[in-house]
């Protein structure tokens, strides 16, 4: 039996707009950016094809800004091995809880450089990346994400930039990235669509990871435990 048998695509809401993203990821609590190998559980496939990245609109790409600078959602690349993804705070401290436990998620003596650069300076961009370790865009591009995979490492801010004569504003983008403790160290609890649970400190990491498979099981449906393991892992 195929893998889609097994889940059912739970597709409403319908996002249309920067609010409505923002709204779809605290409900959900944790989400992939693009459609992924469960159906029906992606931002791309709640949005609309006339909406999805098109000559008259940039869609989610852009309202992405927005739910970036809410500064209660975490987007960078922790899902599916390196694939962008959104998760609201207390779904995200619980996968960190877990990430970090786990050996493989530990940084390299390379990916510590760049998190000392983090502690002095708050915010690390690729070129701050390329300039710290002597490497190409491709090459920083790849120690970035690796950090996003670790936990260490989200998406701060985003900044459109706007080129041209006439200042045209066509997708283009630059990030910068900072630990996600800085991102969330503002936010007072409870906030809206916060569940409270025990000190993070208080949980193990095993219990974390099944909070977060949980909490995917609730939208996603009855995922398959090697479906799941393969995303969160």
């Amino acid at each position: 039996m195929s893998i889609s048998a097994h889940i059912g695509r739970v597709l409403p809401p319908v996002v249309t707009g920067a609010d409505a993203m923002c709204s779809l990821i605290l409900e959900y609590g944790i989400i992939p950016f693009f459609e992924n190998p469960i159906p029906g559980y992606s931002v791309e496939e709640h949005t609309p094809p006339e909406h999805w990245f098109t000559d008259e609109s940039l869609g989610p790409w852009d309202w992405k800004i927005h739910c970036v600078q809410s500064g209660d959602i975490a987007y960078g690349k922790f899902l599916w091995g390196g694939k962008a993804a959104f998760a609201t705070v207390d779904v995200y401290r619980e996968l960190m809880n877990w990430r970090r436990a786990q050996p493989k998620y530990r940084p390299s003596p390379e990916q510590r450089k760049v998190l000392d650069f983090l502690s002095e300076n708050g915010s690390v961009a690729i070129p701050d990346v390329r300039r710290l370790l002597g490497v190409k865009k491709s090459a920083a591009d790849a120690v970035v994400a690796r950090l996003m995979q670790q936990t260490r490492l989200v998406t701060g801010d985003i900044r459109r930039v706007y080129r041209g004569a006439d200042l045209h504003y066509s997708g283009w983008q630059r990030s910068s990235f900072c630990t996600p403790e800085a991102l969330f160290e503002d936010l007072d609890f409870p906030f809206p669509g916060f569940v409270p649970r025990r000190m993070q400190s208080d949980l193990s990491p095993e219990e974390s990871l099944a909070f977060v498979k949980d909490t995917v099981r609730t939208r996603a449906g009855d995922i398959p435990e090697g479906l799941l393991d393969k995303m969160l892992q």
